[in-house]
């Protein structure tokens, strides 16, 4: 888990199914200024060690409950996958939480039996294309079509180093989740986020998400994709870090820690 800044409160950082801790490059300095930031590097990602077994999406919420119980209740910003962990992590453990971000996210490949397959093939592919292959065919298609060559090869480098098995867990988490049921269980408050462009999770699914989430917010950043926090780190960061300061002030006005 990488860590920036000393004080204020904290917020946890969950990376997509194709990412890291350094898919929030742009996030972890201005984030810092105000707050004590963790990017986590889920298990078999990144500094992680491998699983030896499938975590499955309350594996992984648990995983992350964890990690809060040591760092303090937190704002929580999860990305795609990491927005899926995160979902359920507010829906089971909602004391952990001072708010929930939902970045590019969805309620899980479970919904469908097309997506579900889709998901589980990903592994496969990951192993008969090899990690750079795999990037190179899939990690282009993250940002919009619009977006600088070099973001995409930084994109495509960081999606380079997924291995398995934890693609494979990750995948399967993602395969076996639909949260359509238990969106209306997260009772933290809630922002979701998406591009425009966003033709990965699309912006059809943060809608649902934000209808079926009490008091959600939706933002729509126009001309970016799904790699959203990456392509336009400023608006990005500068949209979550006023999030999270309203939330933190409707706290202490409440007596809250």
């Amino acid at each position: 888990m990488v860590r920036s800044g000393t004080s204020g409160t904290p917020v946890l950082l969950l990376h997509g199914i194709g990412g890291s801790s350094a898919s929030f490059h742009e996030q972890l300095g201005p984030l810092a200024r105000e707050h004590q930031v963790f990017a986590w590097d889920a298990p078999g990602y990144g500094a992680s060690a491998d699983p030896t077994t499938a975590p499955g999406m309350a594996g992984y919420a648990e995983i992350a409950a964890e990690l809060l119980a040591d760092v303090g209740r937190a704002h929580v910003v999860g990305v795609s996958w990491g927005g899926v962990i995160a979902t359920r992590l507010a829906a089971e453990y909602p004391e952990l939480l001072r708010s929930l971000t939902l970045a590019s996210s969805t309620r899980g490949s479970g919904r469908s039996e097309q997506a579900a397959t889709g998901m589980r093939a990903r592994a496969s592919e990951l192993a008969d294309l090899g990690a750079a292959g795999f990037a190179r065919a899939r990690g282009p298609r993250l940002p919009a079509p619009t977006a600088d060559p070099r973001l995409v090869e930084s994109i495509v480098a960081t999606m380079a180093k997924v291995r398995l098995p934890g693609y494979l867990f990750a995948a399967e988490s993602m395969a076996e989740t639909d949260h359509t049921e238990r969106l209306a269980e997260v009772t933290v408050p809630t922002l979701v986020l998406v591009g425009a462009l966003d033709e990965i999770t699309g912006l059809a699914e943060s809608r649902q998400l934000a209808s079926a989430i009490p008091g959600a917010r939706l933002r729509v950043l126009p001309g970016v994709g799904h790699a959203a926090n990456q392509e336009w780190p400023v608006e990005f960061n500068r949209v979550v870090l006023d999030f999270m300061s309203k939330v933190d002030e409707s706290d202490q006005c409440q007596g809250g820690t």
